[in-house]
């Protein structure tokens, strides 16, 4: 289940902006989810090999080039699913929470 929120969560992240992963992994971070380099790249490169993900080179100031992630638009319309199914995983617990369920059968 955590692999399939990190994913919806780099998703949502590169959605509002381009990235590389050591910036991917401070955002996840500054959101207090505890993510490693190695647990990030696999996750990118599936996501790049299904094709919601593509990526570019660039220099860098401080380094060697860096690898920028950019959304492609099979990642927009896999982030707008993820948005669908996440809103009515959260409605169901919402039941499940505080009962609604059990009321709903009677």
């Amino acid at each position: 289940m955590r692999k399939g929120i990190l994913e919806y969560c780099i998703l949502s992240i590169l959605s509002r902006n381009d990235a590389y992963a050591s910036e991917i992994i401070a955002e996840l971070q500054s959101a207090e989810m505890i993510v490693v380099e190695g647990t990030l790249y696999p996750l990118l490169t599936r996501q790049k090999n299904q094709g919601l993900l593509s990526y570019r080179w660039e220099e860098s100031t401080q380094g060697p080039p860096r690898k920028y992630y950019t959304l492609t638009e099979a990642g927009k319309e896999a982030l707008l699913q993820l948005d669908e199914s996440w809103r009515a995983l959260v409605g169901q617990i919402e039941k499940i929470r505080h009962g609604q369920l059990k009321e709903d059968a009677e």
